[in-house]
């Protein structure tokens, strides 16, 4: 059980307490007891953190004062780690406490996997039962592949990895160091390219052959059942250290900057360019062959259908929710907005005639 002393050391944190104070993990702050840490980096939680009986607290400087200035019968032995970042800190020392809980996947290769001759497979990686490991693989040591996972043709998958289980990865797939990628997740599928050859007589979508891959950076999480295309002649690529949540879709040729965030659901269309930090609400969606300036916000359900230039831009294009009633009252005056521009105008120039 680590102690706080040990602790502030590990997460470059200043300690204010007890330094000998042991504790077994972090909980919410409504449900921390004594030997547990919960943190606070919202204002609006101070009176609930006071009263809180977690044994520490991550707190700001100012929160610190906060709670030293009003203090509540759960203060006496309370421990108190003072971080510039709380939030960070908190997820940090997450990390730690749930890497010594959480699972070990021991180096070895479960007998039902399917491994080719001539793929390369350190002695130092887990590979789960009814894998399938294709010709010309290679993986980076410490990589955890778990069960019924496919990793096709030529694809390489860097150092510490961790594949969850039923993940498809296609051909010629590059993924960097420390990825995470969660169950039912789709890496290099074909990106959705056709040509139209259509006349009176009928005609067809002439498939374009998707030959391009995907490359994923260091540190990059996706979350299930996400989907990432290959690129139709260009790579599709997601840079280090950007975060992808669950049932997202990024088509080919979508380059993705460094330590981005995107939300549930979203969908980038293909050719899209996303900057270096954005932040990407769940459900947005963006048009193809778009550039996206660094550290845009897109707000969640927005539809981008232009490019921005200008970065640290915040978007927001969702209709409030109302009552149907009202809603269907609204939506008649906008059916009617044309018309009643065309009136404006004729009302205008008749005016301007008169004078």
């Amino acid at each position: 059980m680590p102690t706080a002393i040990e602790l502030a050391e590990q997460f470059q944190a200043s300690l204010v307490g007890e330094a000998s104070h042991g504790f077994t993990g972090l909980a919410p702050l409504e449900r921390a007891q004594s030997d547990q840490i919960s943190f606070l980096s919202n204002p609006l939680y101070r009176q609930q953190a006071s009263e809180s009986a977690a044994g520490a607290l991550i707190v700001s400087q100012s929160d610190l004062e906060f709670l030293q200035a009003n203090p509540s019968a759960n203060s006496a032995k309370r421990v108190y780690f003072v971080a510039k970042n709380p939030y960070a800190t908190f997820a940090r020392m997450a990390q730690y406490f749930a890497k010594a809980s959480g699972p070990k996947y021991e180096p070895g290769v479960h007998p039902s996997a399917v491994i080719d001759p001539s793929a390369t497979v350190p002695s130092s990686c887990h590979i789960g039962p009814f894998v399938q490991i294709a010709a010309g693989v290679k993986l980076g040591e410490r990589v955890s592949i778990l069960g019924n996972t496919s990793v096709a043709k030529d694809s390489v998958i860097a150092s510490d990895a961790l594949i969850y289980p039923s993940v498809s990865i296609y051909y010629g797939t590059q993924i960097g160091e420390r990825c995470i990628i969660h169950s039912g997740a789709v890496i290099g599928a074909d990106g959705f390219g056709f040509a139209p050859d259509f006349s009176a007589k009928g005609g067809e979508w002439v498939k374009i052959p998707q030959t391009g891959r995907v490359v994923i950076g260091n540190d990059v999480e996706i979350g299930a059942s996400t989907t990432i295309d290959r690129g139709a002649m260009s790579d599709t690529v997601i840079g280090a250290g950007t975060k992808i949540d669950n049932q997202v879709q990024i088509a080919h040729n979508v380059i993705v900057g460094a330590c981005c965030v995107i939300a549930g659901c979203a969908a980038i269309s293909g050719s899209t360019k996303i900057g270096n930090f954005c932040i990407i609400g769940g459900a947005a969606n963006f048009a193809g062959h778009l550039t996206i300036a660094d550290r845009t916000t897109v707000s969640g359900n927005t539809s981008i259908i232009r490019s921005i230039t200008e970065p640290g831009q915040h978007f927001t294009g969702v209709y409030p929710s109302m009552p149907h009633g009202a809603w269907e009252k609204n939506a008649a005056i906008l059916r009617g907005l044309d018309k009643i521009r065309q009136r404006l105008r004729l009302l205008d120039k008749n005016k301007s005639s008169e004078s």
